[in-house]
């Protein structure tokens, strides 16, 4: 069973303000323009109001009753499913670019897990144009990266910075300052721990947090940078 969608209510109440709609105008062009029969502006009203969520498919039809695409009535897509109905392609589609088996893709989707080889997975981050964040994580690369991070930050960075880049498909010079940046605080936080009670299990606690949400602070980095 999927999560459900991230919809944004504030979103799709602004663009049907926007468009001098009323309810039941968004109703009638989803059963008109969509065959969603079942659709009243009762309905329009409750997902505005968060008090209900449209399906995946009254998502679709409700981002072209009001002119946008999926994704502009989304949330931040976090499944490889959201991802591509926030693109609005059909499923045969992304199969079709991946060259997957529509069955076979179909499988990942529903199961969350994506299987494919590296080939396909850049063919996937291409059509879904997904962002290097969102791409190590749709993809199962988040603990590569944070093997390569971890062992950056510990040694020396310089000696990691193409394979993390080659990983994240980002210039190595964009990669430069984060690094230094994480590996100063790593270090910082290791000084400190030497240097208290001698360095005891206890006093090492603030350097474990660090290497646990380290993919976390590289993605902060990158965005501040």
């Amino acid at each position: 069973m999927h999560p459900p969608l991230p919809f944004n209510a504030r979103a799709a109440r602004t663009l049907r303000e926007k468009l001098g709609m009323a309810h039941g105008h968004v109703a009638y062009g989803m059963r008109a323009s969509y065959g969603m029969t079942h659709i009243t502006p009762d309905h329009i009203a409750a997902w505005e109001r968060g008090a209900a969520l449209p399906t995946a498919d009254e998502l679709t039809a409700l981002a072209g009753a009001l002119w946008c695409a999926p994704r502009e009535l989304m949330g931040r897509p976090r499944t490889l499913r959201e991802h591509r109905l926030a693109r609005g392609l059909p499923l045969e589609d992304v199969a079709r670019a991946t060259g997957l088996g529509i069955d076979v893709y179909h499988y990942m989707e529903e199961t969350g897990r994506w299987t494919g080889d590296s080939r396909q997975s850049v063919a996937l981050g291409s059509v879904l144009q997904l962002p290097p964040r969102d791409f190590i994580a749709i993809t199962g690369l988040q603990d590569e990266l944070a093997r390569l991070l971890t062992e950056a930050v510990s040694t020396r960075w310089q000696a990691h910075i193409r394979a993390i880049a080659g990983l994240v498909s980002m210039d190595r010079r964009d990669l430069k300052d984060p690094l230094r940046a994480m590996h100063q605080e790593y270090q910082t936080l290791m000084a400190a721990t030497l240097s208290r009670a001698g360095g005891t299990t206890a006093s090492g606690e603030d350097g474990r947090r660090y290497l646990d949400a380290i993919v976390d602070h590289f993605w902060d980095r990158i965005a501040k940078s």
